[in-house]
């Protein structure tokens, strides 16, 4: 995606017009439109009070997904008490077949084993509780699989 539609998107999803988002920076509406179709682009300084505008980062600016943004959101919105509710070896499972079929082969047993170590490692030499432990142990797991995809 260019930069002319992240600017576009990020100013949708705020429900801003170009009217409004050129008030408020001190340009024109066609200024606005200009660095939405990729004509012109905003200096590094117009740039940041953008994305403060929009309530994201530089980075996420330049990069704006409307669907990641909307996952993210959805996220935020939904209660502990609906997350409980949901199954999400079966949810994930439509998408990846393995997760629901695994346990016909390997025997995960040692592997929990082996995993409950970890987060009792992380809970006593950092002091994490049970869940703070779990989400340090998944994010690890993430960067590990990001870096074996990359590399």
């Amino acid at each position: 995606m260019n930069l002319g539609s992240s600017l576009y998107r990020a100013r949708k999803s705020t429900g801003l017009s170009q009217e409004a988002v050129a008030e408020k920076l001190g340009v024109s509406r066609q200024t606005i439109s200009k660095w939405e179709t990729d004509e012109t682009l905003p200096d590094i300084r117009q740039s940041k009070r953008l994305a403060a505008l929009y309530k994201v980062s530089l980075d996420e600016l330049i990069d704006f997904d409307l669907d990641v943004q909307e996952v993210q959101q959805a996220i935020q919105r939904t209660s502990d008490a609906v997350t409980d509710k949901i199954d999400w070896t079966k949810a994930w499972g439509q998408k990846y077949p393995v997760l629901t079929t695994y346990r016909e082969q390997v025997d995960p047993a040692p592997y929990a084993q082996q995993l409950g170590q970890l987060l009792d490692r992380l809970k006593g030499e950092h002091g994490y509780g049970e869940l703070d432990a779990f989400l340090v142990l998944k994010d690890m797991l993430a960067q590990l699989w990001q870096g074996r995809k990359q590399g």
